[in-house]
């Protein structure tokens, strides 16, 4: 599976931005999907994750409430809202894919940099 994050770009805070991950391959709709951030001089973080039907979603406590996963395996293509942003959601996002039976994302896209200005 190949992964190609997009969407991110500068807002103020109180915004919204819709980031997008594109995936290539056929079982796409097996992999369960997540999104993870880093910001500047920090580690990277898990921010939320999807199962492989979308039935089931995690979210950090820093983004509950805020922050939704999708995914339209149709299109190959899982998402993360991103509503109320603040100037700490400042980071690059990236998107991650997980085989089933598997314990960690083995699959990662290139990562999109999402700012938000105070």
């Amino acid at each position: 599976v190949q992964l190609q994050a997009y969407g991110g770009g500068l807002v103020q805070a109180g915004g919204s931005l819709r980031l997008s991950c594109a995936a290539s391959g056929r079982t796409f709709s097996s992999y369960a999907m997540g999104w993870f951030r880093q910001a500047p001089g920090k580690e990277r973080e898990f921010v939320a994750a999807l199962s492989w039907s979308g039935g089931s979603t995690y979210y950090a406590d820093s983004v509950k409430g805020r922050f939704t996963i999708s995914r339209d395996n149709a299109k190959n293509t899982v998402y993360l809202q991103m509503n109320s942003l603040k100037p700490e959601d400042t980071a690059v996002y990236y998107c991650a894919a997980r085989q089933p039976g598997y314990g960690e994302y083995g699959y990662w896209g290139q990562g999109t940099l999402v700012t938000v200005s105070s």
